[in-house]
């Protein structure tokens, strides 16, 4: 990779050096507005179920594209009203407020009428700033160096917050138009191979997922041997069986013990155990700082246990538990160990998993409704079948699990050469030429 001949202070002590015959600008130097949406509650109004689009946080995916999924809508009135709001083709659309904050993408002409709420903000670049260089600008918005800058001066309460006057004196180095263009097109044909790459990798991912789960939702309905008679099980999701198993429900083979509201720490005392999270059962990169403790053994969870999502967005999912004790919107599952194996049991958590989410209870925050999951049908062969085939899927599960481990790390390092290659190039230190 080669260097600029010349550098030059930046003038701005953390930019550090920039070639020489670059400038630094600041954002709002190079826009017309600099501004945000409103939600729509605000003046009266309310969401529809058509109409004009409705852009939040949530529609700004990573790959600079403004997502249809999930959908919004607003009444043609409702965008008269927040006509401040109203978006243009080629607005920057950036996230300023929550977990996704500094995520950016372009709202094109044919996304057109669209609006957005007060999470969003949009940067509508001066004509000039356009046609002689936009998709550089997007690029540089994208960078590390900026992103970092983003998180910095997001304002931290409960959630990050960047406000506009401050993005708006934000610095952006500046080349000569003729160059933004030519790095942006080198960037657009690196970055697409790299992004094809990815998807083929996050294709065989799916493959290998779907793989997974067919070959745990075969054996533990058929089981080990091919050629077992069969018998229908009455079970329509379940299908036919070998002809000596049986089908219970799940409160014949295993019961749950619902998380209470205990007295939390942000700090360890004696005999307190993390409380656990959602975030902390799900990703072992999280470190946990929310202590508890309760004379109450039926509490008490192990890496041993299976927890069971009780209330919010992901209720009825199963996870492996952790040393710790329940919080409220989670629950046990104990298994009757004579009756059957827990791990032949978390191998059918997919199908659990999806019966139970098909079918909450309650209204608002979904609640895991007991009822089904206590009259959810489980394939139940013998026991010492139960732990063969148990023992069968964790040795098939952790080839593919291998597998897919590697697969996430290629993802990873090609994510992380497309941010440095970007980052590299808008901030001067690969020359960038048209040959």
């Amino acid at each position: 990779m080669r260097r600029y001949e010349k550098y030059k202070s930046s003038g701005v002590e953390w930019l550090g050096e920039i070639p020489e015959h670059w400038e630094v600008k600041r954002v709002k130097d190079l826009t017309s507005i600099i501004s945000k949406g409103t939600t729509p509650s605000t003046e009266g109004e309310s969401l529809t179920d058509f109409g004009v689009r409705f852009i939040k946080a949530e529609n700004i995916k990573e790959n600079g594209i403004v997502s249809d999924e999930p959908s919004f809508f607003i009444s043609e009135e409702t965008n008269k009203l927040l006509s401040r709001s109203r978006l243009k083709d080629k607005d920057l659309l950036l996230v300023i407020a929550g977990a996704t904050t500094g995520k950016i993408a372009v709202i094109n002409e044919y996304q057109l009428p669209a609006n957005t709420n007060q999470a969003v903000c949009f940067i509508r670049l001066k004509k000039t700033e356009v046609i002689d260089g936009f998709k550089y600008k997007y690029y540089f918005i994208n960078s590390s160096y900026f992103q970092s800058l983003i998180w910095l001066y997001s304002l931290s309460s409960a959630q990050p917050n960047l406000p506009m006057a401050v993005l708006g004196r934000m610095s952006v180095y500046f080349p000569p138009f003729s160059e933004q263009t030519t790095i942006a097109n080198y960037l657009d044909a690196k970055t697409s191979a790299i992004d094809r790459k990815i998807e083929l990798l996050t294709a065989k991912t799916a493959k290998y997922n779907a793989l997974r789960r067919s070959l745990i939702n075969e054996t533990v309905c058929r089981g080990l041997n091919p050629n077992a008679p069969l018998k229908d099980s009455g079970i329509e999701w379940i299908g036919k069986i070998p002809a000596h198993w049986e089908v219970k429900r799940f409160k014949e083979i295993a019961r749950t013990v619902k998380g209470k509201n205990l007295d939390l720490s942000d700090t360890y005392f004696d005999k307190s155990l993390p409380n656990l999270s959602l975030d902390f059962l799900r990703n072992d990169s999280i470190t946990f700082d929310t202590f508890c403790y309760t004379t109450d053994k039926n509490q008490r969870v192990t890496t041993n246990d299976m927890i069971i999502i009780w209330d919010g967005a992901g209720v009825g999912e199963i996870l492996k538990g952790k040393d710790g004790f329940l919080s409220s919107t989670i629950a046990k599952i104990v298994v009757d160990n004579k009756k059957y194996d827990k791990n032949f049991l978390y191998h059918l958590r997919f199908s659990i998993e999806y019966v139970l989410k098909m079918i909450p209870a309650g209204m608002g925050i979904p609640h895991l409704n007991p009822q089904v999951l206590n009259s959810f049908d489980c394939p139940c062969p013998p026991l010492i079948e139960q732990l063969e085939i148990a023992q069968y899927l964790d040795n098939q599960t952790s080839q593919i699990d291998t597998i897919l481990s590697n697969i996430s790390n290629q993802i990873g390092k090609l994510t992380q050469l497309r941010k440095t290659l970007i980052n590299d190039v808008v901030t001067g230190k690969i020359k960038v030429t048209e040959d």
